[in-house]
């Protein structure tokens, strides 16, 4: 039986997930401009990023006032009832930068470090993406009610279409074109989103086979891993390990080992 107090993590999630992303939406001045930037000049954050993680917060506080924060930008608090937010409130900022429709609005609530509850908003696609643990993973969507996700029947490796991510740091990012370069005549096809937590939960909804990403933080991962573990997939990281800034790693059951071995032996992990 789901724990009543997970039902409610996920019930505060999901509101504070649509408020923003109706803001990010709705909000988007004309004249969005860079507002900072963090690991290099082209890693951005907008004030819209920085409005809609004080919305979450604020919303979360004022009905929680003991929990704690880890949110990208800067929301940071210990809290003392066991609970722990964290957030992205603007997964993809550079898609959304520039118009394009792939981000989302991240939100997980941890107990005592382990996830419980997860949301990931994308009101581009008119979708969020929900889980919480041991309850499944669902969609609701702008055109369809709520319905389970549940990832892909395996195929082959080499039938399987797999998505990745790049870093903003030019000298990693070029250690993983090499990995990709490496990959990409043993899959389907590579496909680059945009969104971490829209290309796990796409591995929930069946619409890609794995993902992977190495430099992700837990704020980009905690919600959309949850999903993809509550929809069948298997999560992880480098072997015997879960998701990390080494490597992040989702796939359905079949394609999730193979992948693995391979990004270890190519050493998708470091430079």
């Amino acid at each position: 039986m789901t724990d009543a107090l997970h039902l409610d993590l996920l019930r505060l999630a999901r509101e504070a997930a649509r408020r923003a992303g109706e803001l990010l939406r709705d909000g988007r001045p004309a004249d969005l401009a860079v507002a900072r930037t963090k690991s290099s000049p082209i890693d951005v954050v907008t004030e819209m990023d920085i409005a809609a993680e004080k919305l979450i917060t604020d919303l979360i506080s004022g009905q929680r006032p003991d929990d704690g924060f880890l949110g990208e930008e800067g929301a940071s608090a210990a809290g003392t009832s066991g609970v722990r937010w964290v957030i992205d409130p603007l997964d993809g900022t550079v898609n959304y930068l520039y118009g394009l429709p792939t981000w989302a609005v991240s939100i997980a609530a941890e107990q005592d470090g382990e996830t419980v509850a997860g949301v990931v908003a994308a009101p581009m696609r008119g979708e969020t993406y929900h889980a919480v643990r041991g309850g499944g993973a669902w969609v609701t969507g702008a055109w369809e009610g709520e319905r389970a996700l549940a990832c892909r029947p395996a195929p082959p490796l080499d039938q399987a279409l797999v998505s990745t991510g790049f870093n903003y740091v030019s000298d990693v990012r070029a250690h993983q074109a090499e990995v990709a370069a490496r990959l990409i005549p043993l899959v389907r096809d590579i496909r680059r989103g945009g969104s971490a937590a829209i290309d796990l939960c796409d591995v929930a909804c069946g619409r890609l086979d794995g993902y992977y990403e190495r430099g992700l933080n837990p704020w980009d991962y905690a919600a959309g891993d949850l999903i993809a573990r509550e929809a069948g997939a298997l999560t992880g990281g480098r072997p015997a390990q879960g998701p990390s800034r080494d490597l992040t790693l989702a796939g359905t059951p079949g394609v999730f080992e193979p992948l693995q071995g391979l990004l270890e032996d190519f050493g998708a992990w470091h430079d």
